[in-house]
């Protein structure tokens, strides 16, 4: 699967896509990353979207990573391309999911990427900020915390 950077009108309905399902801005681990100040990436014809924040090297922070193609290659595609597109400089990508992203927690373990931090209760503390947050994830379970993994580059 092909995966390239979104460029010129491509690059706003990208990131509006990605608003549609996270909201804008994201919240992780206290900071804010508006979706504006974010790169993307494109997965072959808007199959799949990873936002991406370069503002802490050597660590880039994978802000947002969609596969609308659920189980094709897609979000594996978008990870591996990642490397690649942040070039020298960086050592490690990092991205935070919230406990109850189950889904999430395999699929990027399965890929190389470790456990590297649990913040409990962040969300809540978040979610004032940010109502719109669910409460209440997959598998009914509540949403409380934020789990950092980390990949080494």
């Amino acid at each position: 699967m092909t995966v390239r950077p979104a460029e010129a009108g491509e690059l706003e309905i990208a990131r509006q896509r990605l608003a549609g399902f996270w909201g804008d801005p994201i919240l992780v681990r206290g900071a804010v990353y508006p979706l504006a100040d974010c790169e993307v990436l494109i997965a072959g014809d808007f199959e799949g979207l990873a936002a991406i924040s370069r503002r802490d090297p050597p660590i880039a922070e994978l802000v947002a990573l969609n596969a609308f193609t659920p189980r094709r290659g897609v979000g594996t595609a978008l990870l591996a391309a990642l490397p690649g597109f942040l070039g020298p400089g960086f050592r490690q990508i990092r991205l935070t999911t919230p406990n109850y992203n189950l889904d999430a927690l395999r699929f990027y373990q399965r890929r190389g990427y470790r456990l590297a931090a649990l913040r409990p209760g962040v969300v809540d503390l978040a979610r004032r900020e940010k109502p719109s947050i669910p409460a209440v994830g997959d598998y009914g379970l509540p949403v409380r915390d934020e789990i950092d993994l980390m990949l080494d580059l």
